[in-house]
């Protein structure tokens, strides 16, 4: 079980492909990926060749927007890539955002977690039997596959909804961008009432997205997180997840000085493995360590920040 991994984001499926054989020969157990409109590529299909250049590595989406792809063509996918890693590959799955969906490819994005919730039923039951026959009010789905691999299926999650959704689906629910105080007084409370409600004797994990610069310098820090994420507090739904996690400046549409410190990690090495740990004893059962760079050398303040995360994963191991 990998318990920090590595968000990569590189400018193509080549570059990519060879930051995760990097990250394995590193010693990172896991790395994450995932798909906002068009232009970054197909995670999947790149996924798909990284699985036959590694070994170990545990690859995993956060996320892969249900809504443009049938839930039988999302499972033949996840097929395909665990016939090539067995049992390294986890499919997160999720409605994504208004604005992509609608303004990218021309959906409507109404109900979204009722959507999601016959998309999951679809995609789990393919892969674990073989065979769907579903009729929803979203979904149709009637077929078989050969040789199913059972595939470990997890759900985006921001709002408070979303991770009861988590909970009484009783999968690993995958945050992204939210400050650490949030997801531990309420996203997990959340996820554990959906998990009560449903009748599960478990708890399914919370598996927390970090952004992770190495700096000591908090000027520098909070620069590059403007410069890099500043879009989040634009969009109405983060915003109001940083409200509700006490922060009602997020409003305004800027990260606080504040907000970026109770969502980053920041520091020197040992800080950040420190505070990693510390995240980590919250109860999250996994951190997805996403670098923000400073300084104008990319190359090398990648690298350093993966040997932190690599260290980090190592200790926590």
């Amino acid at each position: 079980m990998a318990n920090i991994g590595l968000v990569v984001a590189e400018a193509n499926a080549q570059l990519v492909v060879d930051r995760i054989k990097q990250a394995e020969a590193m010693g990172i157990p896991a790395v994450w990926m995932t798909i906002g409109g068009a232009s970054g590529g197909d995670v999947l299909t790149t996924y798909a060749a990284a699985a036959v250049v590694t070994k170990r590595i545990l690859m995993g989406t956060a996320i892969v927007p249900n809504m443009p792809r049938h839930p039988i063509i999302m499972a033949q996918q996840a097929n395909a890539i665990n016939s090539l890693a067995p049992g390294r590959f986890r499919l997160g799955i999720g409605p994504s955002h208004k604005a992509i969906i609608e303004n990218t490819f021309g959906y409507t994005f109404d109900k979204p977690l009722s959507r999601l919730g016959e998309y999951i039923s679809i995609v789990s039951t393919l892969l674990s039997e073989g065979d769907v026959q579903f009729d929803g009010e979203f979904y149709n789905a009637h077929t078989k596959i050969t040789n199913p691999a059972k595939t470990t299926i997890m759900a985006s999650a921001l709002r408070t909804a979303s991770f009861e959704f988590c909970g009484a689906r009783g999968i690993a629910a995958l945050s992204w961008v939210c400050p650490a105080n949030y997801l531990r007084d309420i996203a997990m409370p959340a996820i554990k009432r959906g998990a009560e409600k449903a009748g599960h004797g478990t708890t399914p994990p919370l598996i927390a997205h970090v952004p992770v610069c190495l700096s000591e310098d908090p000027e520098e820090v909070r620069a590059a997180v403007r410069e890099q994420m500043g879009h989040y507090p634009k969009s109405p739904f983060y915003a109001q997840m940083f409200t509700d996690a006490g922060f009602p400046e997020a409003s305004e549409g800027v990260w606080s000085d504040a907000m970026v410190d109770a969502t980053v990690i920041w520091g020197n090495e040992e800080q950040i493995q420190a505070k990693m740990k510390e995240w980590l004893s919250y109860g999250f059962g996994e951190l997805m360590a996403h670098p923000v760079i400073v300084g104008p050398e990319r190359e090398t303040a990648l690298q350093a920040t993966m040997e932190v995360i690599a260290t980090a994963a190592q200790q926590q191991g």
